[in-house]
């Protein structure tokens, strides 16, 4: 995921990869992941967001809204990706779940 991330040449930050998502139902917990060495990476001061980048599945919403809730007591800003309509696609095949997260992650079109 790394790799299409840089092949879109937009970010030009920093890269921590968790290593997988939180699953109860896996058997994944938070502390599988590797969310305690990010909590160490950011106590500096020095980073100010953390941009997730998880599949908008349960999993990848529970592993958001946690990653939020522990880096807001050490005052890092969390956000995510966008999600909705990929580039190219035609609104008669997608799903209400992705038509619901389009509409509401919609912007400006003068930005």
């Amino acid at each position: 995921d790394i790799i299409n991330l840089e092949k879109s040449n937009v970010y030009h930050g920093l890269y921590h990869v968790l290593g997988g998502r939180i699953s109860p139902i896996n058997g994944v917990g938070p502390d599988d992941l590797r969310i305690s060495s990010l909590e160490k990476r950011v106590s500096d001061g020095v980073i100010r967001e953390v941009i997730v980048a998880l599949g908008s599945d349960v999993e990848g919403d529970a592993t958001g809204y946690y990653l939020a809730k522990v880096l807001a007591e050490k005052n890092i800003k969390v956000t995510r990706l966008a999600h909705g309509l990929p580039v190219g696609s035609s609104l008669e095949y997608a799903d209400e779940l992705t038509l619901g997260r389009a509409i509401q992650g919609r912007q400006a079109i003068n930005d």
